[in-house]
């Protein structure tokens, strides 16, 4: 699946704008680019970057962190009062998380469930100020029911991958492009979200709970 909605060369440039990152960031970036792990990369982690830093949010749920790419831009954003829980389901990238996300200095800030993304939001308890949802994408409808309850008013969806390489444009039979347009439509169609699908990368929807 590929990962470009605008042009190759335009992609390019935006990530040649972007400055060095650390020793963590960089090495993770490597060894996803080497064992085809799914991270969300360098332009959509500012992306989130920014979005908790503008909003202030303190309490974020990832569903998916795989190894704990994403986690460390949340964590780091959101300050030492931050709380960030991530999830995966494969215990070795829980492992190889637990030693990036340490060496990253944000350990005190991360809550790690290892085990099915949308069990562990349902067992965590109260709301959350910003939800990142990155995890299996036949089950998006399904975390997209359970996560809206559990965001505060005024709180954020964020979503990745809601395009899916530009076949959510087109008639599939693909399983996780089918459940990807399910999900965008529900996106619209509910009454308690605001949202915005950009196509950065490839796709990234923020909705913000009315």
């Amino acid at each position: 699946m590929a990962n470009f909605i605008t042009e190759k060369s335009v992609e390019q440039y935006l990530y040649d704008l972007l400055p060095p990152r650390d020793a963590v960031l960089t090495e993770m970036e490597e060894r996803a680019a080497r064992e085809h792990i799914p991270i969300v990369k360098p332009v959509v982690g500012r992306f989130l970057a920014l979005l908790v830093e503008i909003t202030g949010a303190k309490r974020i749920f990832e569903m998916g962190s795989a190894i704990g790419y994403s986690t460390i831009w949340l964590a780091r954003a959101a300050g030492p009062r931050g709380e960030v829980h991530y999830t995966d389901v494969d215990p070795v990238r829980v492992g190889l998380a637990r030693d990036y996300i340490r060496r990253a200095g944000v350990a005190r800030r991360v809550q790690m469930h290892q085990g099915d993304a949308a069990k562990s939001l349902a067992a965590t308890k109260g709301k959350f100020d910003l939800i990142f949802c990155d995890a299996d994408k036949t089950g998006y409808p399904a975390a997209l029911q359970l996560a809206v309850p559990r965001l505060r008013r005024g709180g954020l969806l964020v979503t990745d991958n809601v395009l899916w390489g530009g076949e959510v444009a087109e008639k599939t039979d693909d399983p996780d492009g089918r459940a990807i347009q399910k999900f965008n439509r529900q996106l619209y169609a509910m009454k308690e979200l605001f949202p915005v699908i950009l196509p950065l990368r490839d796709g990234v929807a923020i909705c913000r709970k009315r």
